[in-house]
């Protein structure tokens, strides 16, 4: 390393003494000179791998991961270089000093360098306090600007942590982190994480943990800290096993937070927004009527997809002559109901007719050997016969999932039959002219009836995959018989291949025909959900599926929940089929000053009363602003000619056009995001009630300095 990872202003002169900081420069330069040598390692093992020979199968798929590790750990490399490194903590017992990183680095003598933040060694980084100090001496955190340290602070719990330290002020760093600009994307807070927030971090994975707090407690900070420390001490968490997925509650969010795993050193955590889960998210509306939303966020409605599809699996009441050249055979009733019981549980109802159709023709078959007659022969025939898959077609038809959930909005009997709960008013209400005019309520539905249904293609699909297989086998038993017909070896080796169990394993899987899998799909191991207070029962639905371990992080605030939230987190993930919960706390508001709490807090409690409002820790300085709506643009330009950095936000007045560091968004839209100044546009108008406060409330807690409020004359 030829110059100094320190860069100090000169107000902290006192810092930069060479005994406060050598030790740190000699661990810096051996970091560095670790980094250089890993990467260019890393990129000629990744471009040997390149250049291996593509296969089939499943070297095609381990080559594939392995370019994707080597890929992944290259990437998280060259994306920091010494800002790699956290922090270091001091053992009290007068042990060698500890380096926290974003990743765990070792130099070719195999000393740790650098230990990844998320093992156990780390741990007391960030749980050290003055009441339990985890065994620690002292503890020092980074500030990294432009790659290099331009300020630092120490933290002693002990009398011998007194030496070669320069700050002693425990909160300094936290509190300078909460100082610092915003940036379009979220920054990650590694260094500066809390105690009672890394607590949540590494707290277990089974069941659902609630992470409850107010704006500005640092959930969503707290949220995506925990899914990459999961991924990395829980192996039940891996890719392989299901991986992670993470659902927020708008694309904004999704965009705003995209380079914080990666940061974390991980990558391939699926994100998405419920409206991406169903292919008709994309387009769906909101739903116009409030009483037609209500009725379909029940889960209830959503279990209304199980009678609407079982309509379509009734065995015929009548038996049928099947006509073949070889013999007329007699199809009763009772045959019917023993073919439909054949699938087994679980199994999708288009895949499951296939099983079905197997089962008829089983039986059918039975019949005629008791009659002489060649199974062989009969089965195909059986399989290919009109009349008898016209009535199986009649009695258990493909369905799409678009037309079973149409049907509901469109046949008031079907509604009825599948929702007998619903009165006659609500069975009219949900009626509609189109349709096929999705909205969000529909969402649920059509993603019930698409699980329930399965693939309408998979007995197409398996017919291509047998004729493949049939046709590998083939061309492989010709090979083989080339082979041995020119074996002149004494041993005859090549006889072996005639084993049949050589020959099947010679079958190259990866060209054989299979289904483009969707990505969100699942299942997955963990789910974890920001904003989760705005999500339906129906939608709960969704998530359940993708999640058959139950194992979700759960982050939310009651007072935030626009259409209200009086139950508490556990009886609502109770009713909607949880029941392993634990709920976390965040009470501390760190990102939003106490000059705009003052005015935030009475917007909120007029009309929630027990809203948890966190306590700000924060004094801006800076008094929230009312002006003119005719002010608007001057406000922002002077603001941008005041900061060379930062992100303002325009809440709620659409005519006003997004500019470089400046969004406009709705208030729905800006839930989850933070900016350094936030200017509301006549947010008295945005309605009454619950939902109005909410937003308003929202709203205001977005900045991290600055509220100005816009009134229309």
């Amino acid at each position: 390393m030829t110059s100094s990872a320190f860069d100090l202003p000169d107000r902290l002169v006192a810092k930069a003494d060479p005994a406060l900081i050598e030790p740190d420069e000699a661990r810096f330069a051996a970091i560095q000179s670790t980094l250089e040598r890993t990467v260019e390692d890393l990129s000629a093992r990744l471009a040997e791998v390149r250049r291996t020979p593509g296969r089939g199968g499943q070297a095609a798929v381990e080559r594939d991961a392995e370019i994707h590790r080597l890929s992944g750990r290259l990437r998280a490399l060259q994306r920091f270089g010494l800002d790699l490194c956290l922090g270091r903590i001091v053992p009290a017992d007068g042990g060698d000093p500890v380096y926290v990183g974003r990743l765990g680095l070792t130099d070719a003598a195999d000393r740790r360098l650098l230990v990844d933040w998320r093992s156990p060694a780390a741990e007391p980084f960030f749980a050290a306090t003055h009441a339990d100090p985890r065994g620690l001496a002292s503890r020092r955190r980074y500030r990294w600007t432009g790659g290099r340290i331009s300020d630092y602070w120490d933290e002693v719990f002990t009398e011998a942590g007194l030496e070669q330290t320069a700050a002693l002020d425990d909160q300094s760093a936290f509190i300078a982190s909460l100082g610092a600009s915003r940036s379009p994307r979220m920054r990650d807070v590694l260094s500066t994480i809390a105690a009672d927030q890394d607590a949540i971090v590494r707290a277990d994975s089974a069941g659902a943990l609630v992470v409850d707090g107010g704006p500005g407690t640092g959930k969503t900070v707290v949220a995506l800290h925990r899914t990459a420390y999961l991924l990395y001490s829980d192996p039940r968490l891996g890719h392989r096993r299901g991986g992670v997925l993470l659902v927020g509650p708008h694309e904004p969010y999704l965009a705003y937070v995209e380079d914080v795993l990666p940061s974390l050193g991980e990558e391939g955590v699926r994100t998405c927004t419920v409206r991406d889960l169903v292919t008709e998210g994309a387009s769906a509306g909101a739903e116009a009527d409030p009483e037609v939303a209500r009725l379909k966020s029940s889960a209830a409605m959503v279990a209304a997809i199980e009678p609407a599809v079982r309509f379509s699996e009734r065995p015929p009441a009548e038996g049928m002559l099947v006509e073949t050249e070889w013999a007329d055979l007699w199809l009763s009733a009772d045959d019917w109901a023993e073919a439909f019981e054949a699938p087994d549980p679980g199994t999708p109802h288009n895949e499951a007719r296939e099983q079905v159709r197997d089962a008829l023709v089983e039986i059918l078959v039975d019949k005629a050997s008791d009659e002489g007659v060649v199974g062989d022969q009969l089965a195909p025939a059986l399989r290919a016969h009109r009349g008898l898959r016209a009535a199986l077609n009649r009695a258990w038809p493909m369905l799409e999932a678009t037309e079973l959930v149409a049907d509901l909005w469109s046949v008031p009997a079907y509604l009825r039959l599948c929702a007998p709960w619903l009165s006659s008013e609500e069975v009219v209400l949900l009626q509609r002219d189109d349709p096929r005019a999705w909205t969000l309520g529909d969402l649920p539905l059509l993603d019930a009836a698409r699980r329930r249904l399965g693939d309408a293609d998979a007995a197409a699909r398996r017919q291509r995959h047998d004729a493949a297989v049939a046709a590998d086998r083939s061309r492989i038993k010709d090979v083989v018989d080339d082979l041995i017909a020119t074996d002149d070896s004494e041993l005859g080796i090549m006889k072996m291949l005639r084993h049949e169990d050589l020959q099947e394993a010679l079958v190259d899987p990866g060209l054989l025909p299979t289904a483009d899998a969707d990505p969100l799909a699942g299942p997955f191991a963990h789910v974890v959900i920001d904003e989760a207070q705005e999500l339906t029962d129906a939608e709960w639905q969704m998530l359940l599926a993708r999640c058959p371990s139950r194992s979700f992080t759960i982050v939310g605030d009651r007072a935030q929940a626009r259409h209200g939230f009086t139950e508490t987190w556990t009886e609502r993930l109770q009713r909607v089929g949880l029941d392993r919960i634990d709920v976390a706390s965040l009470t501390v508001n760190y990102r939003t000053p106490s000059e705009v709490m003052a005015v935030a807090e009475p917007v909120i409690r007029a009309a929630l009363p027990d809203a948890n409002v966190p306590t700000s820790i924060r004094t801006g300085g800076v008094p929230v602003r009312s002006a003119s709506a005719d002010e608007r643009d001057a406000i922002v330009d002077a603001w941008l000619s005041a900061h060379d950095e930062g992100t303002a936000c325009v809440i709620g007045d659409p005519t006003f056009a997004a500019r470089d560091r400046v969004l406009s968004l709705s208030a729905d839209l800006a839930k989850g995001l933070e900016f350094d100044l936030v200017v509301l546009v006549d947010p008295d108008a945005w309605g009454g009630g619950i939902e109005g406060a909410v937003d308003r409330y929202v709203a205001m807690t977005r900045t991290t300095r600055e509220l100005v409020i816009l009134t229309s004359a």
